[in-house]
């Protein structure tokens, strides 16, 4: 499905019968050749414009997956970069795509639940792709907790956020109706796969942000497009941990 590379309509079907870390685990060593990575000009565009919020000397990619994440920090962070994920089949891919020795910052990966990082303030900049609807609202002001209590005064969270499709467009629509298909999944089948498009709303995460500690603003991401209204196509959100840079990192 998607390529001849990628999971076939049955593979994707145990995967979607399964736990969010076994479905991830299952797909892992295809998931690179699904629509589900994401794309290299989002990747492309999120660097050049974190570039000039730096210079940074640590970075953490926040569920990493197969590491997109930490090729973008590869490109920005001189000292180290740190790739963390709850997927071991996830990290397996990533290690294999980047072997020990290579150029640029040292890479370490680590196996740990996002909603429970186990990191002392130690990050100049943290980043996130394509990972926030694997958590529950509820559980979206925790997770941004533990990336403020894992960067160092000074620190920045990054992610983009795209705007969301017009009401009644065909996109609209499409991700209503997977949202949907998915909560009744998760009422009917257990364990759940937990994976929703329409439950991170741009008002909700500047509250979450803010109440965790966060100093937040919305950089445009023109690299990207606008809408026909002129507006950009994507965001990205920059969350800071204010307090002076001990580090002289960002």
């Amino acid at each position: 499905m998607f390529t001849k590379q990628g999971p076939t309509v049955r593979e994707l079907a145990v995967q979607a019968l399964s736990s969010t870390e076994r479905g991830y685990d299952l797909l892992a060593p295809k998931f690179d050749e699904t629509p589900y990575r994401t794309p290299d000009r989002v990747l492309d565009a999120v660097t050049r414009a974190v570039r000039e919020l730096g210079p940074f000397d640590t970075g953490l990619d926040v569920c990493t997956g197969t590491g997109a994440g930490i090729g973008v920090l590869r490109q920005l962070c001189r000292e180290r970069a740190v790739g963390v994920d709850f997927s071991a089949g996830m990290l397996a891919e990533a290690r294999a795509a980047l072997p020990p020795g290579s150029e640029g910052p040292a890479v370490h990966w680590v196996r740990a639940d996002a909603r429970s990082l186990p990191f002392a303030p130690a990050f100049d900049l943290a980043l996130s792709f394509g990972a926030f609807g694997h958590f529950l609202p509820a559980e979206r002001f925790g997770l941004f907790a533990e990336v403020y209590g894992s960067l160092r005064p000074g620190g920045q969270f990054v992610f983009p956020l795209g705007a969301p499709p017009p009401v009644g467009s065909r996109a609209y629509w499409s991700l209503f109706g997977f949202d949907a298909a998915m909560r009744v999944r998760n009422a009917l089948w257990r364990p759940r796969f937990v994976m929703y498009y329409r439950t991170f709303r741009l008002g909700d995460v500047l509250e979450d942000l803010t109440q965790a500690g966060f100093v937040v603003r919305l950089l445009p991401l023109t690299d990207l497009g606008l809408r026909p209204d002129g507006s950009p196509r994507a965001r990205l959100v920059v969350a800071t941990r204010e307090g002076q840079d001990v580090s002289g990192g960002s």
